[in-house]
Formats: structure tokens, C-alpha cells, sequence
């Protein structure tokens, strides 16, 4: 499949949804500015990857899906301390969990690729 914009890859696809989902699941935490850094972080994953793609540059675009997969390991990190902090059940954690790690299989093979 060509990719013609950001829109049509995958992790980027998988990246916003896994952002409306932190939204929705800490839009009611107390926590300011955990909840504050775990929403940025998600956001940092598609952004990224949107801002790469679009510098038209394969070496720019490697570049920033390095950011965008740390980015998706700091989500990952914060929602092992959201469990342990008791801000997350555990089914909510594997979850967001599994996406995490998807999402950053599927940048690292974008990054293979490029």
C-alpha cells in the first residue's frame, strides 16, 4: 500500500486512537499533572509521526518516528505507574498496554522499511 499522507499509516491511525482513549480514561483524574504529561505523551506518539512524514525527508521522517516511538514508551512507562497508583484497573492497563506496544512494533517496521 502507498502511503500518500499521514493519515493513511497505520501507527499514526493507531496513535490518535490510543490518544482519545487516555483522554477519555483520565479526563476525570485529580492528578493535574500526571494526567497533563500521560495526554501529552499519547499525543506526541501521532503527532510526531505526522510532523516527520509531512518534513518529506526519509531521513527526517526516521527522525521523528524515533520521537514518536518514545513517545509511546513514555505512555507505556506512565501507565505502569497509573496502575500502581491505582488511576487504572488492570483491565484498562493491559489494554492500553497492548496498544502501546503494538503501535511501537508497527513504527519500528516503518522504520525498516524507510
Amino acid at each position: 500500500m502507498k502511503i500518500e499522507k499521514f493519515e493513511d499509516i497505520i501507527s499514526w491511525q493507531k496513535g490518535t486512537e490510543l490518544s482519545v482513549i487516555i483522554y477519555d480514561v483520565f479526563r476525570s483524574n485529580r492528578d493535574y499533572g500526571f494526567k497533563d504529561q500521560i495526554q501529552r505523551a499519547s499525543v506526541s506518539v501521532s503527532n510526531n509521526i505526522a510532523e516527520g512524514y509531512e518534513r518529506q525527508s526519509n531521513k527526517e521522517f526516521s527522525k521523528f518516528l524515533y520521537i514518536a516511538k518514545g513517545s509511546a514508551g513514555e505512555v507505556r512507562s506512565m501507565l505502569n505507574i497509573a496502575l500502581k497508583l491505582k488511576y487504572i484497573s488492570k483491565n484498562q492497563f493491559d489494554d492500553l498496554q497492548s496498544r502501546c506496544i503494538e503501535i511501537s512494533r508497527l513504527i519500528s517496521g516503518l522504520i525498516k522499511s524507510i
